[in-house]
């Protein structure tokens, strides 16, 4: 009677219920590979989950495109927020030397062609701890990095050392940029610099910009995996970092880089 009513055949009726028990599945299944990758990449946006989801979907035969996972996560409140939250760590005002800034123009066409490094902090009711980071500008690949309860240039140049282990491609021209604090400029630091042919470039002006792959890589491991909490204690700030770093560098997709995901580094 309700199908002769609206002008429908039954089988136009039963047809449109299984295809609405259909998409209702999919929707499912989809959810539950959200949740799964969430449970490693817990901030992770939705463009990457769906660009590391595509060969699941494809291979479940769901057929969910950017933008309807765009919609089921709004729908279903999975959505994430981008925080924005800056807190000065360098002290740029001191009598040491600077060098200027020689990246300005620069072209990245190779990995391990500029290396970036920045220092950012973690708070845990402990008391702040700090992140020392390296980053190669090119891979966006996480080089180096000491987390400490100090501010010193010695802490930095673990980073470094770290890094130096790392790198693959020694005998390739490298520059290494950072701000003006007073680690980067210090005879230790940059005597490390010099012995290993790396050449030395800073911010001018002060502007985060200047350092601005360095700082975004502060702001995804902060926002995307914890380190942006308070968190209890340093062992877990020191744990929390590993694990970050590691799917950083492992699983992690980046947008400049054509989303490829990358190897896990060998100190990880």
């Amino acid at each position: 009677m309700f199908c002769k009513l609206f002008g429908y055949t039954k089988q136009a009726y039963y047809k449109q219920c299984s295809n609405f028990k259909d998409a209702s599945g999919n929707e499912k299944q989809a959810l539950a590979a959200v949740v799964q990758l969430r449970r490693q990449l817990p901030r992770l946006g939705t463009r990457k989950m769906h660009f590391l989801l595509k060969e699941e979907f494809s291979c479940k035969q769901l057929k969910i495109g950017r933008d309807k996972l765009f919609r089921l996560l709004r729908r279903e409140g999975l959505l994430i927020s981008k925080r924005k939250k800056y807190t000065v760590t360098t002290f740029s005002k001191h009598w040491m030397h600077k060098y200027p800034n020689k990246i300005k123009d620069i072209h990245l066409n190779r990995p391990e062609q500029l290396w970036v490094a920045d220092i950012t902090y973690l708070a845990t009711r402990e008391g702040n701890a700090y992140l020392h980071l390296i980053t190669d500008a090119y891979s966006k690949q996480v080089m180096g990095y000491e987390l400490c309860a100090d501010l010193e240039a010695a802490s930095s140049l673990k980073a470094l050392t770290m890094a130096l282990k790392n790198r693959q491609y020694p005998h390739q021209q490298l520059i290494h940029h950072s701000d003006r604090g007073l680690q980067y400029c210090s005879k230790l630091y940059v005597n490390e610099l010099k012995r290993n042919g790396i050449q030395i470039s800073m911010t001018e002006n002060g502007d985060p910009y200047e350092n601005a792959i360095a700082e975004r890589m502060n702001g995804i491991l902060k926002d995307e995996f914890g380190l942006g909490e308070e968190l209890e204690d340093h062992q877990q700030a020191a744990k929390l970092t590993h694990q970050g770093v590691n799917y950083y560098n492992s699983l992690r997709p980046h947008l400049s880089c054509d989303k490829p995901t990358k190897k896990p580094q060998a100190f990880l």
